[in-house]
Formats: C-alpha cells, sequence, structure tokens
C-alpha cells in the first residue's frame, strides 16, 4: 500500500515512551472452584440459612443461569463447600502410634470444622467428597493397625465422626449464640439451685474455669480411643 505521508507517532516513537494500549477488562472465568470458595465466605459469614444461589450469583458477580452450568441446587453447593473444608484438614504422617495419628486427625477436624461453624450442621449429609473421603480411609486404616475388623471398625469410625462432630457442633453453636455472660450466668444458677441439681453443682457442669473445651474434648477422645483398643486387642 503506498504511504500516505502521515506517520504513527506512537509506533514511530522508542517503545520505552509509547503507552500502553487500554485492556478490556474481562471478568474472571466462572469455575467449580470459584463457586466452591464464594460459597465458603457466604456460609462463613451469613450460615446456612443465608446461602442462597441468588446470593451466591451476586457474590461471583454472574446470573444465577451461569451457576446451574457448574451446580444445581444449593444442596450441591453445600455438599462441595463441606468437602472443601475437609481439605484443610491435614492427613497426618502415618507413624508407629496408630492412637495418636487418630489424636492428630480428630483435633485438626474439630479445629476445621469449628473455623466454619456451619459444617457440623452438614456431616450427617451423604459425604462422597474426595477429601472426606481421603481422611475417613486414613482413620479407618488406623484403626486397623490397632486390630480393629469388621463390626468393631464400624462401630469405632461411628464413634469418633460422631463424637468429633457431636462436640464441634455443640462448640460451634454455644459461641455462636451465647456469650461469656450467658455460660456465667447458666453457671451461677445451677449453683444458686443446689439442691435440685446437686451432681451438677458439685461435678462443675458448666464451669469453664474447671474444665474447658480443650480439655474435656481430648478426655473424651481418650476414652473411645481406649474402648477402640480394647475392642481391637485379642481376648
Amino acid at each position: 500500500m503506498p504511504s500516505t505521508g502521515r506517520r504513527d507517532n506512537r509506533a514511530s516513537s522508542p517503545v520505552w515512551l509509547r503507552a500502553e494500549p487500554s485492556r478490556v477488562r474481562r471478568k474472571p472465568p466462572l469455575t467449580l472452584e470459584r463457586i466452591v470458595d464464594a460459597g465458603v465466605t457466604l456460609l462463613d459469614e451469613h450460615g446456612i440459612e443465608g446461602l442462597t444461589m441468588r446470593c451466591l450469583a451476586q457474590q461471583l458477580d454472574v446470573t444465577a443461569t451461569a451457576l446451574y452450568w457448574h451446580v444445581k441446587t444449593k444442596d450441591d453447593v453445600l455438599d462441595l463447600a463441606a468437602d472443601h473444608i475437609f481439605g484443610d484438614v491435614p492427613i497426618p504422617d502415618v507413624s508407629d502410634d496408630w492412637l495418636e495419628d487418630i489424636r492428630v486427625l480428630a483435633r485438626a477436624w474439630r479445629s476445621a470444622m469449628l473455623r466454619h461453624p456451619w459444617a457440623p450442621r452438614l456431616i450427617g449429609r451423604p459425604m462422597l467428597g474426595p477429601n472426606v473421603l481421603a481422611r475417613t480411609e486414613f482413620l479407618q486404616s488406623a484403626l486397623v493397625r490397632g486390630g480393629c475388623r469388621g463390626l468393631q471398625l464400624a462401630v469405632a469410625t461411628r464413634m469418633l465422626a460422631n463424637y468429633v462432630i457431636g462436640a464441634s457442633l455443640t462448640e460451634a453453636t454455644w459461641h455462636q449464640t451465647a456469650d461469656p455472660r450467658t455460660r456465667t450466668a447458666a453457671r451461677d444458677h445451677i449453683a444458686a439451685n443446689a439442691d435440685a441439681y446437686p451432681t451438677l453443682n458439685a461435678s462443675g457442669h458448666l464451669d469453664d474455669s474447671r474444665w474447658n473445651d480443650d480439655l474435656l474434648f481430648e478426655e473424651g477422645l481418650d476414652g473411645i480411643l481406649l474402648a477402640a483398643a480394647r475392642a481391637g486387642t485379642p481376648q
């Protein structure tokens, strides 16, 4: 093409002096990972009742229709979110002490659920996600190393899972709904009515200064593991 005699000042100027061309700002692509991350954020902030597909779409700055390409229902999001937080539970290295391996896993599991107080309420759902299954595999393999088989293995798995979930649910619910003054008032009520509740009063029920949640969890876990160890010991 013949020259028009006009120079392109931008092209002929030194590269260091050229202004960068304006770029069209594009949204990041919608992926299942982004949906789950946003779902966990909403659940942490507003709980299960506060998670709706509409709110999730707003959080991601997309239409609800776009979400349905990846997840069909709110239940899908809940299942994915529950499995996602299990990914925060490290799988311990296998040691020579199967009891301690289970303790490490159970402590981390409880901590993860307390960081996400909505999580314990979802554990009764079918848990088939890869993170859940990997940690359940570790738990059962540790119990097998301790001698549990068959029915004993199923019972020990159920006892440990129910214990960790129940403890986390109780603690999470209490911390969400009651401030320390409420717990103190409850303890004072028991003490003021010691004639009606002599055992509760004497045992220090609801007295954090006597037994805190961490101590109670550890002692309860040790009790269940002792039972599992006995069940796995040949008679």
